[in-house]
């Protein structure tokens, strides 16, 4: 039996994680930390306050995972770049690798970020491209990245997934998609700096496909996750506006692009399609379609109570 344990598993990542996993033939365990959900659809959910060593250690007993995806951390929009709460979810990742692989865990995958990088090298490839974070949430997931990657524990197997840009449902709604969406669906200008930046985008649920890829695989050590698919954020936003109907809305230039927001951030994804073995499902037009159609139904709802 291959019994997994999801941590952060009712955030945006975790959530989509789920149902793949139960696809998989996964016995799943989900943790949170607030309210959790009844169990259901093959999912058993824990309460778990990870930032607690002595929490993790008995959540640990009470589930004995084979395997472990680790998505847990502080990600409050506008804040978690610098916040300190990154030294602490740093802290209890260490505490985590360590108490999963002496409870005899065989298997695990840890969320990282592309902000882990040199942003100044802008095309990033997992065994060339220089690390060099300029922020506190770079450099605490960076700080865990050595640990499972250089010194894993003996007889338990690590990889390491960096996500760059994604989107879709449940998406918090400060971010660039879903803002730019609500904004035009609420008839109100959208915002923009000028949008020639290029990334990559996937959508969220690929992005959860491929961290369970990974973990049902023997793959080890640093690996990308994205589409592949470089676009500009200009691309990005005026297909947003082109299916809602609203091009006139948009507001390119209005806002100034930041110091640290390099004009060329993308991933090398080789060893994920090619050791892995993944490959995206949604193309972006299919997937803004329906995140807009996700965040339609959700604004209608809202309107309705």
């Amino acid at each position: 039996m291959k019994r997994v344990l999801v941590t952060g598993a009712s955030g945006f990542i975790g959530g989509h994680s789920l149902p793949h996993l139960v696809a998989r033939g996964f016995e799943v365990h989900a943790a949170g930390y607030r309210r959790v959900p009844l169990n259901g659809d093959g999912v058993r959910w824990h309460r778990g306050d990870l930032l607690d060593k002595a929490n993790i250690s008995d959540l640990l007993a009470e589930v004995a995972p084979t395997h472990l995806l680790h998505f847990a951390w502080y990600a409050e929009p506008g804040k978690y770049q610098e916040s300190e709460a990154n030294l602490r979810w740093c802290k209890a990742g260490i505490d985590l690798v360590r108490a999963f692989a002496a409870s005899g865990g065989q298997r695990a995958v840890f969320a990282g970020t592309c902000f882990e990088y040199d942003l100044a090298d802008g095309y990033c490839i997992e065994t060339v491209t220089p690390c060099v974070p300029t922020t506190r949430y770079g450099a605490s997931k960076l700080a865990l990245a050595q640990m499972v990657t250089s010194s894993p524990p003996v007889e338990t197997s690590m990889a390491w997934a960096r996500i760059f840009h994604l989107y879709g449902p449940h998406e918090h709604r400060r971010r660039l998609v879903s803002s730019v969406i609500l904004s035009l669906l609420q008839g109100e200008p959208a915002r923009c700096t000028h949008g020639r930046q290029v990334r990559d985008f996937t959508h969220v649920d690929d992005v959860a496909s491929a961290f369970v890829s990974i973990l049902d695989s023997g793959v080890e050590g640093i690996v990308n996750i994205g589409s592949g698919m470089p676009v500009t954020i200009r691309a990005v936003v005026s297909a947003i506006a082109e299916s809602i109907g609203a091009p006139e809305l948009i507001d390119f230039g209005a806002i100034a692009a930041g110091l640290n927001d390099p004009p060329i951030l993308i991933p090398n994804v080789s060893r994920l399609r090619d050791e892995v073995g993944w490959t995206p499902r949604w193309t972006l037009k299919d997937g803004l379609a329906h995140t807009i159609d996700w965040w339609r139904t959700r604004t209608a709802s809202s309107v309705e109570a």
